[in-house]
């Protein structure tokens, strides 16, 4: 199950190499940071506004920035994996609930991407940002 890529929202992915260990993986991925990006703007995952890439091809463009000491690791026959959220509405415009400033919230949950809850009126809730509060929830 690839649940890095569900917690973060991702609507695509597909694996580089498969390293025995926390070293190989984290020299990679150091490596290839400075040739393609690892962030996302969160606004504009939850809008779904995903730009589909090939991603066999970007895995065989960045093969030649793998470290020698994990190249042999290198995937070369795999496709990539594509995720679906349930979500029936994506906000158009994203306002971020948050519990400090609104400690009581009501909404009509529209669907679940990565650590966030999206509700009707363009509201989204990030449970792992809210670590730490005690969140209860009426299902009506």
């Amino acid at each position: 199950m690839p649940t890095r890529w569900i917690d973060q929202g991702a609507h695509e992915a597909i694996e580089i190499v498969e390293v025995p260990n926390r070293y190989l993986a984290g020299i990679t991925e150091v490596a290839l940071k400075d040739h393609i990006g690892d962030k996302t703007n969160w606004r504009t995952m939850l809008k779904n506004e995903v730009v589909d890439e090939n991603l066999v091809e970007w895995r065989n463009k960045l093969r030649q920035y793998i470290p020698e000491e994990a190249a042999e690791y290198f995937i070369e026959s795999n496709s990539e994996t594509n995720l679906e959220f349930p979500v029936l509405r994506y906000p158009e415009k994203v306002k971020s609930l948050n519990l400090s400033k609104t400690p009581n919230f009501e909404g009509v949950l529209k669907g679940i991407k990565g650590q966030y809850l999206i509700f009707e009126d363009d509201t989204v809730f990030n449970v792992r940002g809210s670590e730490g509060y005690f969140v209860g929830m009426d299902i009506k």
